[in-house]
């Protein structure tokens, strides 16, 4: 057997790849479910908060400064392990999956937070005077005028972060959660051949190429014209 026979045996093995195949696949349906809760919960999350702030309640917002920072601190895998094997001693017992998830969406809901208040706050403040002079009231001004414009400043910054976020999915294993990697080491675990290891690394770009490829698109389409 030559040196590029025994490449392709050890890590593109076609009898491993194909009797783990439905593994994989069962994987990924676990990281999309996983994926499209954390992006959509933390994403509302983190606009929620910013909005809130946009009220200039000090108290509130020291408590929010005080949140968002701290999950923005904290690794990920930290905050999932806590969540896990810790709510367990308050009498609450998350799953693997919810444990992820809220995990994941908490990280996000920091970082967009901080995207969407440096948006609003990047609004000329002529905007808001301009707007309450026509009648507007203060949420009006917030929702119509300012969001709008705010939205397309945090795009390109908003798209990468949860992009990078989301792919965090894999870290469920810790956790016994069977997304794409947790498949995929345990097939290694079981043919002892990295083979399903390089199905694993296939099905993350399929899932996520696309997603860099529409993020880009956005990013060019609400891009401001110079």
């Amino acid at each position: 057997m030559t040196t590029w026979e025994r490449f392709l045996d050890t890590f593109f093995n076609g009898k491993v790849m194909l009797k783990y195949l439905p593994d994989i696949l069962s994987g990924m349906v676990v990281t999309i479910e996983l994926a499209l809760l954390i992006v959509f919960s933390g994403l509302a999350a983190g606009l929620a908060l910013a909005l809130i702030r946009s009220l200039a309640i000090r108290p509130l917002n020291w408590l929010i400064i005080f949140i968002v920072d701290l999950f923005r601190s904290l690794p990920p895998l930290v905050i999932i392990v806590l969540m896990y094997f810790g709510l367990p001693y308050a009498e609450v017992s998350p799953s693997g999956f919810v444990s992820t998830w809220l995990s994941l969406a908490l990280v996000l809901m920091a970082f967009s937070e901080e995207i969407f208040w440096a948006g609003i706050t990047s609004v000329h403040k002529g905007q808001w005077e301009a707007s309450r002079s026509t009648g507007l009231s203060f949420g009006q001004t917030l929702m119509n005028v300012v969001l709008p414009q705010a939205l397309r400043l945090t795009i390109p910054p908003l798209t990468n972060r949860t992009i990078a976020i989301t792919k965090g999915t894999a870290l469920g294993t810790v956790v016994a959660v069977t997304e794409i990697l947790g498949e995929a080491s345990s097939a290694v675990s079981n043919s002892y051949n990295p083979s399903p290891l390089m199905m694993g690394a296939a099905a993350y770009l399929v899932l996520f190429l696309p997603v860099v490829v529409l993020a880009r698109r956005l990013e060019k389409r609400f891009a401001w014209k110079r």
